[in-house]
């Protein structure tokens, strides 16, 4: 008995999915060693984590694919890009990473949609909050970087920076969260 709910086009494109979240796990990993080898610790340790987060976004498609009857493709996984230049290089690529990976979660959301598989898109709903919040959390820290001067922070706003990330949430305050009594 077959008891797969997933079409062919559904499947491959979670399972291309599950590889960018992989390959997002390994950008991070390579970011944080990168971050520690140059003295921020704090970067390092934020990086590692959100290592881990990638990792649990992956576990979740590929619980997703199975619990759905479908097919599970572990792929290779693209090498991480070279070691940033910069901190600020470094959040600016890891800004333009969580664009793309919000773009094949887009992809996901419209392909349910067509093929009116409620099921995975109510999944991928979590996933779009998910890449909301990881592009929030991007882009708050690029601005906290151009408040500390940008390319050129000098080196007190970044051990500041550093000493910030190193206990920070790993979650941003979302537009949808807000209210006019809790801005």
């Amino acid at each position: 008995m077959d008891t797969n709910r997933l079409s062919k086009t559904i499947t491959s494109a979670l399972n291309d999915q599950m590889t960018k979240e992989a390959h997002a796990s390994q950008i991070y990993l390579s970011f944080g060693a990168w971050a520690e080898s140059e003295g921020y610790g704090g970067i390092s340790n934020f990086l590692f984590r959100h290592a881990q987060e990638e990792r649990n976004h992956m576990m979740k498609i590929l619980e997703y694919i199975l619990k759905r009857g479908a097919k599970v493709k572990v792929t290779a996984i693209p090498a991480p890009p070279s070691d940033p230049r910069s901190i600020h290089d470094c959040f600016e690529k890891v800004f333009e990473h969580e664009v793309d990976n919000t773009k094949g979660i887009y992809k996901l959301v419209n392909m349910s949609h067509d093929e009116q598989d409620w099921a995975t898109w109510n999944f991928m709903q979590w996933m779009v909050k998910e890449q909301t919040e990881e592009e929030t959390l991007a882009m708050n820290l690029l601005d906290k970087l151009k408040i500390s001067g940008g390319e050129k922070a000098g080196s007190e706003s970044l051990y500041s920076l550093d000493r910030d990330l190193e206990s920070e949430p790993d979650d941003a305050k979302l537009a949808q969260d807000v209210t006019a009594d809790n801005p």
